[in-house]
């Protein structure tokens, strides 16, 4: 009797597994289990439903130490004793190559296969399909290095002092020897090599040792994002939710004119350097300031929405946002008695004046709403953070917002919410999607000093929520080179190139001036402008690219190493 493994259950909402093992990709899978490894068969139920085949690494970990032994011999990679990452990477690499060969075998002389292989993990198997002389044509595009991604995060000269780095002696330094070893062999035995925009060719020529043959922009299915016109209105509705959750945050110690309030933020893995955190505090900051200066009537909330250890969900964050709920259910009371009673007075009466109001509450309900008002407001300040986060002294949010001034006090202009979680509709502060989230907010920020592209910024365009981008990002390069007037479109990109953070923060301040200052009017009008502009990233545009590069692999004689 055969056994056959079931995909893992994250898988299986978004694929539909197929017995009908036909055509070369079906063959290939049908040798593969004769050989003992099953191959999942079926189609990924996105976007053109293309055909998929999944490999589970566990199926190869009997060949584990064999497969280690080879990478050693035959290509001096080096895999650590008992690195799960690695492991797991190798054995799939393992596995894609069996598949690959198999898959190979099934292709007659006259057709020609192209494998594409994305990051150092799933182009691990590079070196053994070139050993094994395996007829394809190879492409291999990295999407950041991985020495890049440390250096820059390690060194504030970093893009300065590119072509001084000694690749092996860093990568040893920061225990990622075996990992860069995987990313320069790909890069160097493919066929076409690529990334994503200019800004990391540049690296990869120092860090990897040769220069990409084509820049492949990353893209968005606009689809995904479209709402039918319906910008504003979605924008008003989850900016409401959002309002639900600085009520709570906030409105405990003080409150402010909510028609009056921007909501900018910014998210991301947590790389405080490399992901900008550290600029846009300081922009904040030197805002705050202006903005006090000025007796502003304007209130910004920002949002830095990252991924941290934590132990929970702040305590006082959570029963103010209960105590707050009461409320609301005492005022929903509340509501509907004077209703009933001021429909009964007003339909009764001749006289066509409007009764005292008050006078149709109940005193229970009175002594109630006031008593809970009371037992919820104190004043204590707003806490910046809204989790009890583990190990909070070394965090390089709280300890810039400890020597700053920002405060959360009532006359700052700048709130400071850090939530070091992602944002998910089971969020009991939020209970709304992320990207519903980014839809109510007014603003994206994303100034990274190290962004190989940028996802975050495109997704807030698409999402029709002005952006600000930087030089450094490969998504702000390829704005600055191919949008004009992309200002005038809500696209917003710092200078960080060849100058100070000093100067890149002033000027990152003045274009949140330049924001807070327009109109509300104004505001709509670039909402309506920004989702145009999203346009120029879909990938029935940007595929051009990708099919330039499936035509050079295809032109190129195969390379023999």
């Amino acid at each position: 009797m055969e056994i056959i493994t079931a995909p893992h259950r994250d898988v299986r909402a978004e694929f539909d597994p197929s017995d009908e093992l036909k055509g070369p990709i079906g063959k290939a899978v049908a040798k593969m289990r004769e050989l003992g490894f099953y191959a999942h068969y079926g189609t990924w139920l996105v976007a053109g439903r293309p055909k998929v085949v999944l490999l589970d690494p566990k199926e190869a970990m009997d060949n584990l130490e064999e497969i280690k032994y080879f990478l050693w011999e035959n290509h001096n990679i080096g895999i650590p004793e008992n690195d799960e990452l690695l492991n797991g990477v190798v054995t799939f690499g393992y596995l894609v190559r069996v598949y690959l060969q198999l898959l190979a075998e099934q292709i007659s002389s006259k057709d020609e296969l192209i494998g594409h292989f994305h990051e150092w993990m799933g182009g691990s198997c590079i070196p053994d399909l070139r050993r094994e002389k395996v007829r394809m044509k190879i492409i291999f595009t990295t999407h950041a290095t991985i020495l890049g991604r440390y250096l820059a995060m390690n060194n504030p000269t970093f893009y300065n002092h590119l072509p001084f780095f000694e690749w092996e002696n860093e990568a040893k330094r920061f225990g990622i020897e075996t990992l860069a070893r995987f990313e320069r062999a790909a890069a160097q035995q493919s066929d076409i090599f690529t990334t994503v925009s200019d800004v990391t060719a540049r690296e990869c020529e120092f860090l990897l040792g040769r220069k990409p043959d084509i820049v492949l922009p990353n893209g968005i299915n606009i689809k995904k994002f479209d709402v039918q016109h319906e910008v504003q209105n979605i924008h008003q509705e989850y900016k409401d939710e959002i309002h639900q959750f600085v009520m709570g945050h906030f409105f405990q110690s003080y409150g402010f004119n909510l028609d009056k309030t921007l909501y900018f933020f910014t998210s991301g893995r947590y790389e405080y350097v490399n992901k900008g955190f550290d600029l846009t505090l300081q922009a904040l900051n030197i805002l705050n300031e202006r903005m006090k200066k000025a007796n502003s009537e304007m209130t910004v909330v920002m949002f830095f929405i990252t991924n941290k250890e934590v132990n929970s969900i702040n305590a006082d964050t959570l029963q103010s946002r209960g105590v707050m709920e009461e409320i609301r259910q005492t005022c929903d009371v509340i509501i509907k008695q004077v209703r009933d009673k001021l429909f009964y007075s007003m339909t009764a009466n001749t006289q066509y004046l409007l009764p005292d109001l008050n006078k149709m509450v109940d005193d229970y309900w009175k002594l109630r709403l006031r008593r809970t008002i009371q037992s919820w407001k104190t004043e204590n300040l707003p806490a910046a953070v809204t989790h009890d986060l583990i190990d909070v002294q070394n965090d390089d949010i709280i300890k810039y917002l400890d020597q700053s001034e920002l405060k959360n006090r009532e006359e700052d202009r700048v709130k400071i919410v850090y939530h070091p979680q992602f944002i998910s509709p089971t969020n009991p502060l939020f209970g709304i999607e992320y990207s519903q989230f980014v839809r109510g907010c007014h603003l994206g920020i994303f100034p990274s000093y190290y962004e190989p592209w940028g996802y975050t910024p495109m997704e807030c365009i698409a999402s029709g929520v002005p952006a600000i981008t930087c030089d450094l990002s490969g998504f702000g390069d390829f704005v600055l080179r191919t949008i004009p007037n992309h200002e005038t479109s809500g696209v917003y990109v710092v200078r960080r190139s060849k100058q100070t953070d000093n100067v890149s923060a002033d000027q990152l301040a003045d274009f949140f001036l330049s924001y807070i200052h327009s109109s509300r009017r104004s505001r709509i009008t670039m909402r309506n402008e920004v989702e145009r502009c999203a346009e120029n990233f879909d990938w029935k545009y940007l595929i051009s690219h990708y099919l330039k590069a499936y035509s050079m692999a295809s032109e190129k004689a195969t390379k023999v190493v």
